[in-house]
């Protein structure tokens, strides 16, 4: 009896969702009964069309597409039976798997986020190294908000009152929300999500969740069904759960900061450190990997057009990619730690992003400082905001710096990156096409 079999008997689960992350991290696939679902594995039956790694995130398709043909080629859904998990959030017994796209003839297919981040990890085990993460995310709860044309609110908490002022790390603050998060906490245990601690951030109603560490796959599938359990919590309290970089205007947005450190395959050692305790001359190289190439990732880890509003001075988003130790407006942190956990924590990619993106992209950016052996600048002592911008300001800019980096299309894929970028272009042209209230405000009268 397979794995997969063998769970769904012992759950009883009648029916599985077999999904499939697309390039914004939006799960797709199919909703088959249990019976069909163990019949579809064994006789390849369970297909989509590729064409949807070539979706934007409001759903239309790219027009005219060079890399996804018109002819819908059918991809295979392969569960990877390590991810099987309960539906936490329904009243009847239900499954979740996460599929790999694999193509008929076996390939993984190369468009998908999670093959990308298992490309760049596959790299990392042919030079003996093997990478450890630990995202945190973070998220605002808010009114339910059914007219876009307007601003989202924060929530009523169990007091009666909306948030009024900005509450890090305050305690009555987050138990106004426990009645939603101990929902959060319900959920994520029954789908073997591993989330650690809860703060309560600075935005009104702004929570973050730390992960613990472990395998950057393992971790980006964890976040991605994390997301799923939270909106799903959020709404079973008559309020929504979003991951929307910066969902208020003059509130701080909300990020995925990813820490991450390298361990050798062979020695089992954290190669950030030295025997001594000090940065080894790998977490240098590291460092200036994603110093140079950070800006060029930008729409992996800056995913959508909002993005770009969280990336500003003083608001708990960094500007630029210098890098201290201990130093939270740097965009790139070394936690006060021992050899053991040593690590840098990449704080430029937003809560939007796709996490088997943003991991992929913050891992291949360190990889090239290793192989390359890029010399990283002086650790920042101070504020890093008096200092200038360097990275992108809006989407287009991103884009444009991405497709002149050769050697980032190069590891991520040349292919995977042409199609991004079609995808991505895609969403721009549609959000040119709409009239803001700021320019009815400022223009409808004015000019």
């Amino acid at each position: 009896m397979s794995i997969l079999s063998e769970w769904l008997d012992q759950t009883q689960a009648e029916e599985v969702e077999c999904l499939v992350p697309d390039m914004s991290g939006i799960a797709r696939g199919k909703i088959v009964p249990a019976n069909k679902f163990l019949k579809g594995v064994e006789d390849r039956s369970l297909r989509l069309p590729e064409v949807v790694f070539s979706m934007a995130v409001t759903g239309d398709f790219v027009d005219e597409s060079e890399i996804v043909s018109e002819v819908n080629t059918d991809i295979l859904m392969v569960p990877d039976e390590n991810s099987i998990r309960v539906v936490p959030w329904y009243d009847y017994s239900s499954a979740q798997v996460i599929c790999d796209a694999v193509y008929t003839n076996g390939e993984l297919v190369d468009l998908a986020p999670r093959s990308v981040l298992k490309r760049i990890l596959k790299m990392y085990e042919e030079n003996g190294w093997k990478p450890v993460v630990a995202p945190e995310l973070e998220f605002y709860f808010v009114k339910k908000n059914l007219d876009p044309d307007n601003p989202l609110e924060a929530p009523i908490g169990l007091s009666g009152r909306k948030e009024s002022g900005r509450q890090a790390y305050g305690i009555d603050a987050a138990n106004e929300f426990d009645h939603v998060v101990e929902d959060i906490y319900d959920f994520c245990e029954k789908a073997h999500i591993d989330i650690d601690t809860m703060i309560h951030e600075a935005g009104p109603a702004q929570m973050e969740f730390n992960f613990n560490h472990g395998d950057p796959l393992e971790l980006a599938d964890q976040v991605f069904l994390a997301k799923r359990a939270v909106r799903q919590a959020a709404m079973r309290h008559d309020m929504y759960a979003t991951f929307m970089a910066k969902p208020h205007a003059n509130e701080p947005g909300s990020a995925m900061h990813i820490h991450q450190s390298i361990i050798d395959m062979e020695t089992g050692q954290n190669i950030f450190a030295t025997k001594a305790g000090k940065d080894s001359k790998y977490l240098l190289n590291y460092i200036g990997g994603l110093q140079r190439y950070v800006g060029a990732a930008m729409p992996l880890f800056g995913a959508n057009v909002n993005s770009y509003r969280r990336i500003s001075p003083y608001t708990d988003a960094p500007i630029n990619t210098h890098w201290g130790h201990d130093n939270r407006t740097v965009g790139l942190r070394v936690p006060d730690s021992g050899p053991e956990a040593r690590r840098v924590e990449n704080r430029v990619p937003g809560a939007d992003a796709n996490p088997y993106l943003a991991m992929a992209a913050t891992l291949a950016c360190g990889l090239l400082g290793m192989l390359e052996r890029r010399k990283a600048t002086k650790p920042m002592e101070g504020d890093a905001y008096r200092l200038a911008f360097n990275l992108p300001r809006h989407q287009e800019m991103a884009m444009q710096k991405l497709n002149y980096c050769k050697p980032l299309k190069t590891i991520l894929g040349e292919r995977f990156v042409k199609n991004l970028m079609e995808v991505k272009n895609q969403e721009y042209d549609l959000y040119h096409k709409v009239i803001s209230s700021w320019e009815r405000e400022n223009l409808l009268l004015n000019v």
